[in-house]
């Protein structure tokens, strides 16, 4: 694996620390998903009723990623 080194400003760090400890995931790992979370196509995603319970589901754009445990986690990761 590679290793990228770069600077930031103090607000910066201490922005991606406390993002990365809320996330409970070390640096690296939280700017990993975060980068990938960010080129991802940003479709929108709805609320509607599951036809087969009438439940409340989430539906979005067909290009969009699956919802599955990795990606409520990694989406809950960014909620402040």
């Amino acid at each position: 694996m590679k290793t990228i080194t770069f600077k930031v400003t103090e607000e910066e760090d201490r922005v991606i620390r406390t993002q990365a400890r809320r996330a409970k995931l070390t640096v690296s790992e939280y700017l990993r998903r975060k980068l990938r979370s960010d080129t991802r196509s940003s479709g929108s995603v709805d609320v509607a009723k599951s036809p087969a319970t009438g439940a409340p589901a989430f539906c979005g754009d067909a290009d969009m990623p699956p919802l599955n445990q990795d990606t409520v986690r990694e989406m809950l990761s960014q909620f402040p």
